[in-house]
């Protein structure tokens, strides 16, 4: 007769190795996970945020740069001359209790003008103009008629 196999062993497992089983009872059953190693700020990744604020930074710059240009002119506005230039003026629009104020814009007609259909068309709009200017190309033509400013 045979004897009776321990508690715990499976009688038809002798002569094979058991495979271990977790352990029991409040331990941990793996080994804690290693922590991952910081991640390097690349020269990459640098670069391309350095490029995102550049061309942010000339976005917002052109556009507070053109928010006082003649094509955002209305009339009543005063303006001041950035350029001795006939041809390229530079008109700006400033605040009339500045300094600056040399016209004042009595009217701003959509379209496109040549020098004699500008004056023209400004007597018609506006009788006591002195000036009339005149912009093209930009995809916003226009004529304003303007007058010196007197305060």
């Amino acid at each position: 007769m045979s004897t009776p196999p321990p508690q715990g062993q499976n009688p038809f497992a002798q002569g094979q190795p058991q495979a271990p089983y977790p352990p029991q009872q409040g331990t941990v059953p793996f080994a804690p996970v290693p922590q991952q190693p910081r991640r390097r700020v690349s020269f990459k990744l640098i670069k391309n945020v350095v490029i995102v604020v550049a061309v942010l930074g000339v976005a917002i710059g052109g556009y507070i740069a053109s928010r006082d240009d003649a094509n955002t002119a209305a009339v009543g506005d005063c303006m001041h001359r950035g350029s001795s230039s006939d041809s390229n003026p530079d008109l700006e629009v400033v605040d009339c209790t500045s300094s600056q104020a040399q016209y004042i814009v009595l009217a701003k007609v959509k379209g496109t003008f040549t020098a004699l259909t500008a004056d023209s068309k400004c007597e018609a709009e506006a009788k006591d103009f002195q000036y009339s200017y005149t912009e093209t190309g930009d995809g916003s033509n226009f004529l304003l008629c303007l007058k010196d400013y007197t305060k």
